[in-house]
């Protein structure tokens, strides 16, 4: 069969490509065609039709400068879609563009299958009727997706899992990551700033600014960059003592991590998993901050690992209150408070029952292959 696949994310091509790869699996005979990232290409054999360091952005305000960018590209996969005549279009998270393509398929008669569909909980919950009336099959992720889904009579919905689980569980430790990235002994803390250049630019400042604190002076900051983003973001690092910036090694990173600072998004839920104590981060265009605050936002908190748990196990610092101060105080508590820490840790063991084991992607690729052969 025919699988036309997107994702404009690098979380989101991290899981489609593991997607691909049990679907190879259960249809020796799939052909690929896709928009995403390095992971599916190793799968498909081939390259993308757009990288999705080409299709990433965040905030309102972004979003609107680069609206012509952005219908350039909804026109060329649309055509696209036409002309390769996929058996299912595979949308990976990717919300706003997703949604597009969705509803077009759906003109077109072209079935539609969403895995890691749009937080339609979180924000904009008639989104959630979009996604009933262009989505054949939803795979979603989050344990009470599949409730509030149903709410919109949209009953076509299975839970599958977390594939940040997956991830997480096929990770090999490299025993030789200090040693081969010239870390001392020192505890790490982990700063993970994001993978988009727009989060890079208004999350690392105050990160970096941990690294001039005396009271850190035994501990060594490594920042995990992107390296399909532009090295200049980093610039901020060089000449910190005990800062330190490496590529490609997040899970590592976290392996070895005392404490992390992490901006909002999956990677609150894979420092979770790892079992290392966090502050969340996140900071957006002024106006895009209150627009989604006062209008949108329909969630107590932003963090996965808060959300599944449905209580606040880890502090979340957006827009306003991301300052250095609170920043350097949150820290603080997850290194000097014994307690601070314990209830965090506790938090995740609370979470992980929650959430389940891992096989999200084999679980999800053999109910696709299941219905498209019905």
């Amino acid at each position: 069969m025919k699988y036309y696949i997107i994702a404009g994310e690098k979380s989101g091509a991290l899981h489609a490509g593991n997607l691909m790869k049990e679907l190879l699996a259960k249809d020796p005979s799939a052909e690929f065609r896709y928009w995403g990232g390095d992971k599916m290409e190793e799968v498909a054999g081939h390259a993308p039709v757009h990288h999705y360091s080409e299709l990433a952005m965040m905030g309102i305000i972004e979003v609107i400068r680069k609206y012509s960018t952005i219908k350039g590209y909804l026109k060329e996969c649309e055509n696209d879609i036409l002309s390769w005549k996929p058996d299912v279009v595979i949308l990976v998270d990717y919300g706003g563009f997703n949604m597009k393509v969705a509803k077009f398929c759906t003109k077109h008669d072209v079935k539609v299958f969403y895995y890691i569909t749009p937080k339609a909980w979180a924000w904009n919950t008639g989104r959630a009727n979009g996604i009933r009336d262009n989505v054949d099959r939803a795979f979603v992720i989050l344990p009470f997706e599949k409730d509030f889904f149903a709410k919109f009579n949209f009953k076509e919905v299975d839970y599958v899992g977390n594939p940040v689980l997956d991830a997480v569980s096929n990770h090999e430790a490299n025993d030789n990551f200090r040693e081969e990235n010239k870390l001392s002994d020192a505890p790490i803390i982990a700063v993970l700033p994001g993978s988009r250049k727009q989060e890079v630019e208004e999350m690392l400042e105050y990160m970096v600014r941990l690294m001039d604190q005396e009271k850190y002076k035994g501990y060594q900051f490594i920042v995990a960059g992107v390296d399909n983003l532009p090295k200049e973001l980093y610039a901020s690092i060089e000449g910190k003592k005990n800062g330190h910036l490496i590529f490609n090694q997040t899970y590592d990173l976290l392996e070895n991590a005392e404490a992390a600072v992490v901006t909002s998004g999956t990677a609150t839920l894979e420092t979770a998993l790892f079992k290392v104590p966090q502050v969340l981060c996140y900071r957006t265009n002024p106006i895009s901050g209150y627009i989604f605050k006062k209008f949108m936002m329909k969630i107590d908190f932003i963090g996965l690992p808060n959300l599944i748990v449905d209580r606040e196990i880890i502090r979340e610092l957006f827009q306003e209150d991301y300052t250095f101060e609170n920043l350097q105080q949150e820290l603080d508590k997850l290194l000097f408070d014994r307690k601070e820490r314990d209830k965090v840790l506790d938090g995740y063991e609370e979470m992980a029952e929650i959430m389940g084991k891992a096989g999200a992607s084999k679980k999800t690729a053999e109910l696709m292959v299941s219905y498209l052969k019905a």
